[in-house]
Parts: structure tokens; sequence; C-alpha cells
């Protein structure tokens, strides 16, 4: 676990607008980006992701303006994701204000493409995303999905993790696509199936609806980072509630 757990409230992006779904669809609208970013950083929020969903599987480049704007009106660093498919992508990514930028599907087809972003861009600005659901088929029970969370590749998500981590990503955000959207909790064993292989920061992703999931995910998964869009967006839950209840748990976060 890191020094101290930061708490990263996700943009997930369709057509200009910050949506949120269950299980990857069933997308609902949650507002304009530059406002719900501008409201995280108010309330305490230590990043931003911001993901455009649906870049990949619409086999187009992530909105770049949009983004642009969000970069312009927070100074807390910047996650950005959706359609990065190349070094140029990555390139464009940074100029555009991101602190990191995160590939997915990209990393799959060409898993080379982690180890060149690391020498030209250092392993603190390359994130690999992994969306993944519960499969019987492979030995660690858990199945790498590519094309937003839409097409099963066969690969073995923890052995993918650690392949990555061992090119040199310097952060590794898998996503349970079972417990996307659900509330009842991030998929602790998947991320302790990770933990247990890497020495680089995990973020928890997909499932957040409850303060103690929040905890769970770093005692029980190892997390670093917590990550959450939908108790976010709907103001279920503060971020300032979170670091108090984490706090008063015994765990580190940045006031």
């Amino acid at each position: 676990m890191a020094d101290y757990v930061s708490i990263m409230p996700c943009l997930d992006m369709k057509d200009g607008r910050v949506v949120k779904g269950v299980h990857f669809v069933d997308l609902q609208d949650a507002g304009d980006p530059v406002e719900c970013a501008l409201a995280y950083e108010e309330q305490g929020a230590d990043e931003l992701g911001f993901l455009d969903i649906t870049a990949t599987v619409e086999k187009r480049k992530t909105v770049l303006d949009v983004f642009r704007s969000v970069a312009d009106a927070v100074t807390i660093p910047l996650t950005l994701g959706g359609g990065i498919k190349s070094l140029s992508d990555f390139e464009h990514a940074l100029d555009a204000g991101a602190d990191k930028v995160s590939m997915s599907s990209a990393a799959v087809r060409e898993p080379e493409l982690i180890d060149r972003a690391v020498k030209e861009f250092g392993a603190e600005r390359v994130v690999v995303a992994i969306d993944v659901d519960s499969s019987d088929e492979l030995e660690n029970g858990y199945e790498v999905y590519i094309d937003g969370g839409r097409t099963p590749t066969g690969i073995d998500a923890i052995e993918f993790a650690a392949a990555a981590a061992g090119r040199g990503a310097g952060t590794l955000l898998p996503t349970s696509k079972r417990c996307d959207g659900a509330r009842e909790g991030y998929d602790i064993p998947l991320l302790k199936g990770i933990d247990e292989r890497v020495d680089v920061p995990i973020v928890a992703s997909g499932g957040a609806g409850a303060l103690e999931h929040f905890y769970e995910a770093v005692t029980q998964g190892g997390a670093d980072v917590l990550l959450a869009a939908s108790v976010f967006h709907f103001g279920e839950i503060g971020i300032g509630e979170l670091k108090d209840y984490l706090i008063g748990k015994g765990v580190s976060v940045r006031r």
C-alpha cells in the first residue's frame, strides 16, 4: 500500500458529456465535464480520470478539445484514456494537459506499445487499464476484455496485469465488468490477485457504493488509488466524507 491513498473521481465521457452506466452499458447523463471537474477539485479530489468510453469501439480519437477545457479549469493531476493506440496519441494527450495517459485495448493488441511509451514518456505517465470479467475457463478466474468491455480475449487478466507491469507500466487500472456500476463493492479478489503479482500502484475501479467498499479496496485489495464515479456524480458520497471515514479507520489520505 502507498504512503497515502488517493481519491480519484472518474469522468466517463460520451458525446462531450459525463455519463455513467451499469456493467459498461445503460448510460445516463451525469453532467458537464468542466463543472464536474471543478466541483471535485473544490471537494478535495486528489486526481481526476477522464475516460472517453466509446472512442475505441467507434474507431476514433479521444475528444481532446473537451479534455483540454477540463485541463484548463483544474490544477489537480489528470489521467486521460480512450482511443489511445499510438505514441502520437500519447503525445497529443500530454500536450492537451494530461499528467498520465491510459491505454487499454491497444495494450492488449500491441503489448510492445507499453514498452515504447515507457521509454518515450516515462513509466510515471503510462497507465494500463484492464477491463475484466469473471471466467471459469482461465486459471486465475478472470478474463481480459477489449473494445470498452465488449470483446473477450481469452487472456488471463492477472497474468496480463503482471506482464504489463513487467513491461514498465507505472500504474494499473483494472475495472471489473461484473461489479461496474452495481455499487456492491469492488472486486476484491481481482485487486488482491494483481497486488500479489506487481509492485506498481493499483487503481481500484468498478463497484463502489458505500464507504466500507473503499476501505475494503485498500485493506483487502491493496489498492493505492480509489476510483469511483456514480456515488460521487450523484452526491451519494462526498469526497470529504470519504476522506474523514478513511482517516477514522486508520488509512492515510491526502488532505
